[in-house]
């Protein structure tokens, strides 16, 4: 079976899947939500997904990826989501990443039994060396079929699938086995119209029992390397997007995507672990927590072999305001497989989402606006080192939290699937402000302007951009942008390049106190 793979693959896939995915997301959005006086609240379903394949790797030892979705159910058989690879323990391939798009099928056949299908694209990259990253991942371009069957447990799922992985002009492309486990969860969902709206003291109380707090965290980390034996000695700075949720008032889980912007640029890293929360007063709090994930360069350059890492940190933070906290943190980062070793110190902004909590004052719950934008971002007019280049085709997700009528805050991330300077891998990390025009229940058209800051392969970039929502519904709207993305500091590389975004957005609204 061959998978084919275009230039406008990720758009098709992700209009498609999405404008398709519309009929469904309303009709199992919470009643009301087309209705501002109706109940502003209801109850969506989401999974998370872990699977695990070994790939063999022509020449070379296989490489094995540890797969994390995040997937919202959209009907009673179809989900749809986000999420991505890394590799953990097999080979040197410590640095190697993809993410994508997933379209997941599931029905019951038997009992607990069920039969599971899925369709991934996205893009991607690394190796254990430069010039072998372009043999092991090609021009960046994946696609992943698979099918299978699980059993449910209630509280989890697991299964196994026959999965097919294909990076487009790479040596992977290999049909073999993955095993699977879901773990479902449901989350409190409002209308995006309601947005700004304090919601009644009955709704803050039922929905006091069914939501918990969540973080954004954006971080400047700094690794001191100790005695390392790739051939990077300097200390990598990066940027680090995290996100945490609540399963007590103060345990967490979270996930986050690291980027570097010195040292070594496009140095990359995930992490998931746990976490807990301790308030020295009602504005600090210490807190400290365990990461283990994936990640690195190409170990040639900084030695975390295979890639898998492990990550405790201990921190403190103080509450600017009640949504708002600034954190110092410091910590050990070491790669089990590897020499890579690391002393860790660092800054962060963090954005609380509290939900209402029972007793909580009526007026003091409101619906916060959410914008998830998945779309298509061509660069064009691409220059570097005085050079032009190719166009650049990213798969591009933003998040954007409304803090007011007019201001936002987005987070953005995205990735190539064409090689860019002839390697695969290219990717962008960036967060910053938002202006846009005010938004009332019914209106089609929506405008904004950002500005952002981030990392890409050669170091600091900053990216400004204009463009606007056409609603689709109350749930769904068209992404349609324009911008420039420019070195931070013009003297090193000078790159610059001009984008076209198309996509789709999913808007919703969560309380907050």
């Amino acid at each position: 079976m061959t998978l084919g793979i275009t230039r406008s693959w990720p758009l098709l896939a992700v209009v498609g899947a999405l404008t398709a995915a519309d009929a469904m997301a309303q009709a199992s959005a919470p009643a009301g939500t087309a209705d501002a006086a109706a109940p502003a609240l209801g109850q969506a379903e989401a999974m998370i997904m872990l699977d695990y394949q070994v790939i063999p790797v022509p020449g070379d030892p296989s490489i094995d990826l540890m797969g994390f979705h995040l997937l919202n159910r959209l009907s009673d058989w179809m989900y749809l989501g986000v999420g991505g690879y890394a590799p953990l323990v097999k080979g040197e391939y410590g640095g190697f990443m993809a993410f994508d798009v997933t379209a997941h099928a599931q029905r019951r056949i038997w009992g607990n039994l069920f039969a599971n299908a899925g369709l991934s694209m996205g893009a991607g990259g690394g190796g254990k060396s430069n010039e072998q990253a372009r043999v092991l991942s090609g021009t960046g371009g994946f696609a992943k079929v698979y099918a299978g069957l699980g059993y449910d447990f209630t509280d989890f799922s697991v299964g196994a699938n026959v999965a097919r992985m294909k990076f487009k002009e790479s040596i992977i492309d290999h049909t073999q086995l993955n095993v699977f486990v879901q773990v479902p969860f449901t989350y409190t969902v409002g209308s995006y119209a309601r947005l700004g709206q304090r919601i009644s003291a009955a709704e803050a109380e039922g929905d006091a029992g069914s939501a918990s707090e969540s973080t954004f965290t954006w971080s400047l980390d700094n690794y001191a390397q100790i005695d390392p034996e790739g051939t990077n000695k300097s200390t990598i700075r990066l940027v680090d997007l995290q996100y945490a949720h609540y399963l007590t008032p103060n345990a967490y889980w979270f996930a986050s995507l690291g980027v570097g912007y010195r040292g070594r640029p496009l140095y990359n890293q995930v992490l998931g672990g746990l976490g807990y929360r301790f308030k020295a007063s009602p504005r600090v709090s210490l807190f400290g927590q365990v990461g283990v994930g994936s990640g690195g360069y190409a170990p040639d350059t900084i030695d975390t072999g295979s890639g898998l890492l492990v990550y405790p940190k201990l921190g403190a933070e103080y509450a600017i305001t009640k949504n708002l906290g600034l954190a110092l943190s410091a910590g050990y980062m070491a790669a089990p497989t590897g020499s890579s070793r690391n002393t860790t110190y660092g800054a962060a902004l963090s954005y609380h989402i509290q939900p209402g909590r029972e007793g909580a004052a009526a007026d003091s719950v409101l619906l916060r606006g959410h914008r998830f934008s998945l779309f298509q971002q061509t660069a064009r007019n691409v220059r570097s080192r005085d050079v032009d280049r190719p166009n650049l085709n990213m798969l591009t997700g933003q998040l954007d939290t409304v803090l007011g009528d007019h201001v936002y805050v987005p987070l953005q991330a995205a990735i190539a699937y064409n090689a860019y300077l002839d390697y695969p891998g290219y990717g962008e990390l960036l967060a910053g402000i938002g202006l846009q025009s005010r938004y009332e229940q019914g209106d089609r058209f929506q405008f904004f302007g950002q500005l952002l800051g981030g990392t890409n392969v050669h170091g600091p970039i900053a990216k400004a951009d204009v463009g606007l929502q056409v609603g689709l519904s109350d749930r769904l709207a068209v992404h349609a942008s324009i911008g420039r993305t420019l070195a931070a500091s013009p003297k090193d590389v000078g790159f610059r390049a001009d984008y076209l975004g198309l996509g789709l957005s999913y808007r919703f609204s969560v309380p907050s106190r």
